[in-house]
């Protein structure tokens, strides 16, 4: 694998022509920019992101994990809160792991090429705040008497951009807030000049990413390792 800067236009290409782990690429580019990690280390079987956090140390990304080298991370790792994000079903790659680790939500990384379309309307009784720090796009809505009801943001890299930490609080769902937050987030997306969109979702998320056009390339198995931890079912 190349440095994911180098990488970026022809990736952003192949994001758009079908290649899983061009997108993979593409999604590691967007998510260091908001969540403001390390940039990415390569690997010969794809990368090691930096994050810096107490319940996420680092993070090893294999877009296509093969059993040979998810056992030489596996055997290779002290450290808790090291997480491996693998591009498959978690029943493929279950197998190959040892004590220690522990599977965490699954998810699906998902495209969507981006069109012009009109602005989402505010539903009644609620409000719509957006702005840019650091390049990161960031929409929030708010009750009218400005409690929390749903956010969202974006990094824009070029030809794609990544929609991340998407969430509706959940007195405030089915009201139609997630898809205001994901409309607004796509047509910032648009503006800033990228073709294609890139996310990973929840198995929740999925539904209403679907709904707005966006389509599953590809499962993620998450996991972490913390010794500490009983073994759960399955990990």
């Amino acid at each position: 694998m190349g440095n994911v800067t180098e990488n970026a236009a022809a990736g952003a290409a192949d994001t758009a022509t079908g290649s899983v782990a061009a997108t993979v690429e593409a999604w590691i580019e967007g998510w260091i920019v908001s969540r403001g990690a390390a940039r990415p280390v390569a690997e010969p079987w794809g990368w090691t992101v930096d994050v810096g956090q107490v319940r996420q140390v680092s993070r090893h990304v294999l877009p296509e994990p093969d059993e040979t080298s998810v056992r030489k991370i596996v055997a290779a790792t002290t450290a808790p809160h090291t997480w491996l994000k693998l591009f498959a079903d978690e029943a493929t790659v279950l197998p190959w792991l040892g004590p220690g680790w522990h599977l965490d939500e699954p998810g699906y990384l998902m495209t969507l090429p981006l069109a012009p379309a009109p602005d989402p309307a505010v539903p009644a009784g609620y409000t719509l705040t957006s702005w840019t720090t650091g390049g990161v796009l960031r929409v929030l809505v708010r009750t009218g008497a400005g409690h929390f009801a749903a956010r969202g943001q974006l990094a824009p890299t070029g030809a794609t951009a990544v929609a991340d930490q998407i969430e509706t609080a959940p007195e405030h769902r089915r009201r139609g807030l997630g898809s205001l937050v994901m409309r607004t987030l796509q047509n910032g997306a648009l503006a800033a000049g990228a073709e294609t969109a890139v996310l990973v979702g929840t198995p929740d998320g999925r539904a209403l990413y679907g709904s707005l056009g966006w389509t599953t390339r590809s499962p993620m198995a998450s996991l972490y390792f913390d010794p500490s931890r009983p073994a759960s079912s399955g990990a």
